[in-house]
């Protein structure tokens, strides 16, 4: 067993999805490539040592939770989209806490801007279930 407050992680970042998000019509309409870096904090300690596919949480497995919930449901705000994809991945239950940050490249403020991007960190809840 890991040893207690150890917090082990598995990023996984620059996802990129073909989405529907925004607030306004054209943005729905049109779409867009979206980004997305996870952080996903679980116990490694197990497949640090047995190095076993079984004893971890499989890549695939959080891309396909993370490209699941980007691209079935429109949402207009970034802030619902990165609550989408937490629980999504915390629906594994191996996961403690996830961070997720979703890139939305072409916003117009009026000047040059790389990207805006909402954080969010959700833990699983005392009993086991994503909070």
């Amino acid at each position: 067993m890991a040893e207690p407050g150890l917090r082990d992680r598995i990023v996984l970042s620059g996802l990129a999805f073909f989405a529907h998000h925004g607030v306004s019509a054209e943005e729905q309409e049109r779409g867009q490539v979206f980004t997305v870096d996870l952080v996903v904090e679980a116990d490694l300690h197990r497949a640090g040592h047995t190095d076993a596919l079984a004893d971890t949480l499989d890549y695939r497995i959080l891309y396909t939770r993370v490209r699941d919930a980007m691209t079935t449901t429109r949402y207009h705000l970034l802030e619902a989209v990165a609550e989408a994809i937490a629980h999504a991945v915390l629906a594994e239950e191996r996961v403690g806490a996830v961070t997720v940050r979703v890139h939305k490249p072409h916003v117009r403020l009026g000047g040059p801007l790389e990207s805006a991007s909402i954080e969010v960190t959700r833990r699983r809840a005392a009993r086991g279930e994503p909070s």
